[in-house]
């Protein structure tokens, strides 16, 4: 395959990249937009393996094929409850793909500065051993610096995805936790990291390189685990921004065009959504990063009041005197796999003439868009499904709110608790329906830990239970 060849195949996977995002923007047109991005990459892929100057050709393609095996067989039995820890595992892929590469590109220019000080014959080396040895002394300094940055940024991604996968898990407690030092100890393994940078750049060897992926993997530890289990929205899309710079600067690194485009096109709009989700809790970026979770500056506000239970025959007999409904799903959801039965349950009820509606959070579950794509996967039209800014001001009309395995998004003390931990965070403020109706397994505080003074008010119902099991009991009820 020509230069040329790959050259335009490398454009049109590129402007497929970007349709692809665009595309998603909107839940009509993802599953077109999928398609594009499936298309722009197998086009890139082919590019890559069969142009010129790649080499063990049989091994690449070995390794693609049983690559490809293992991504479709862990596609195939991941539920969706579990597509958080997932993303998050597939990040530590890239930020380990780009310390090997980085590392694996040190060791080829050391060899191949070692056959030109020998006097060797250059004209064996082939593709990047090739570009290595027509670089001058400056243009190897720069590649230094581009070798470093992307072995850091990946380390960092590595490490800080492992944790995150582990906590979304529920391997790792979810709370926030700092070694003594906390702040002091990231700052100096960066001011060490760039100690070592200049170490490096004077052709310090791999030795430094290498010390430095270990601080660099250090400080995804310890970043990610200094942060709370609610902020892990964030912290997947910001280690989605990180893997896209890791891979762009190695793309810099190897001298290729789409790696750079596709890695800044993943590194732009990652961070643009952690600031998105930032801005939906009233949150600064960096103090999700540098500050996590569960931060208070005085004693809670006590909540008055008990739990009253109700059972499905008296949410049936509330919905059918309702007018207006507004169903309010969460990461239970997810977990008990009620969506099915939540689509079902709208269809009823619509069917009896009832104006039925969701109200999706942006931080809703533990993935930017999860309840989205719950909903779309059951079914349930795109048109009635509604962000937080959109309905927000409909609660006070609304005959009955159903809340469905959510907890933070729908707590007052957000407005009500200055001590809170989620002080200011904008809310669905779902108590000022006339009837609110909470699906949960039981009293806990939920995945934060934090008392909802929602559960206790007057107008509030708790209906215990497995949301699924909850709702197709209800769903007897309601012909």
């Amino acid at each position: 395959m020509s230069i040329g060849i790959v050259s335009a195949a490398y454009i049109a996977a590129a402007v497929l990249f970007i349709l692809a995002l665009g595309g998603l923007s909107g839940q009509e047109s993802a599953k077109r937009a999928i398609w594009y991005g499936i298309i722009g990459m197998a086009v890139a892929v082919v590019a890559t393996v069969f142009g010129p100057g790649i080499s063990n050709l049989l091994i690449i393609l070995v390794m693609v094929a049983a690559g490809s095996y293992i991504g479709m067989m862990v596609a195939g039995r991941v539920q969706m409850t579990e597509m958080p820890q997932l993303v998050a595992a597939l990040h530590s892929f890239v930020g380990l793909a780009a310390v090997l590469i980085g590392i694996n590109a040190d060791l080829e220019l050391s060899s191949v500065q070692a056959l030109m000080a020998a006097g060797g014959d250059q004209s064996s080396l082939a593709g990047f051993a090739k570009k290595l040895a027509g670089k001058d002394a400056v243009e190897i300094g720069i590649l230094r610096v581009e070798v470093f940055l992307g072995v850091f940024i990946g380390a960092v991604t590595f490490t800080g995805s492992i944790i995150a996968f582990m906590k979304l898990a529920g391997k790792v407690d979810g709370k926030p936790k700092k070694l003594p030092g906390g702040h002091l100890l990231n700052a100096a393994a960066l001011v060490a990291s760039v100690a070592l940078l200049v170490v490096y750049f004077g052709d310090g060897g791999l030795m430094p390189l290498l010390i430095m992926t270990v601080i660099a993997g250090f400080i995804g530890w310890h970043l990610i685990m200094g942060i709370g289990g609610a902020d892990m929205p964030v912290v997947v899309s910001m280690l989605n921004s990180y893997s896209g710079w890791a891979a762009a600067a190695i793309g810099f690194t190897l001298g290729n065009d789409l790696l750079i485009v596709t890695g800044a096109l993943v590194g732009s709009s990652g961070a643009i959504l952690s600031y998105i989700m930032c801005k939906a809790m009233n949150r600064s970026f960096i103090s999700v990063i540098l500050g996590g979770f569960g931060g208070t500056t005085g004693p809670a506000m006590e909540v008055e009041g008990e739990q009253v239970a109700i059972e499905a025959d008296g949410v049936a007999a509330a919905l059918e005197d309702a007018d207006s409904v507004v169903i309010i799903p969460g990461y239970g959801m997810a977990v008990a796999q009620a969506q099915q039965s939540v689509s079902e349950l709208t269809k009823r009820l619509r069917a009896k003439g009832k104006n039925v509606r969701f109200a999706i959070h942006p931080v809703a579950g533990r993935l930017p868009g999860h309840m989205n794509v719950l909903l779309a996967e059951a079914k349930v039209p795109y048109d009635i499904v509604l962000e937080m800014d959109e309905i927000n001001d409909d609660f006070p009309s609304t005959d009955v709110a159903i809340v469905i395995g959510s907890n933070d998004i729908v707590n007052p003390a957000a407005q009500e608790d200055p001590n809170s931990p989620i002080a200011g965070m904008p809310v669905l403020e779902c108590w000022k329906a006339k009837q609110v109706f909470v699906s949960k397994r039981g009293q806990g505080t939920g995945y934060s830990g934090i008392e909802n003074p929602l559960f206790f008010k007057e107008n509030t119902r708790m209906f215990y239970g497995d949301a699924k099991a909850s709702l197709d009991n209800l769903l007897k009820l309601i012909s």
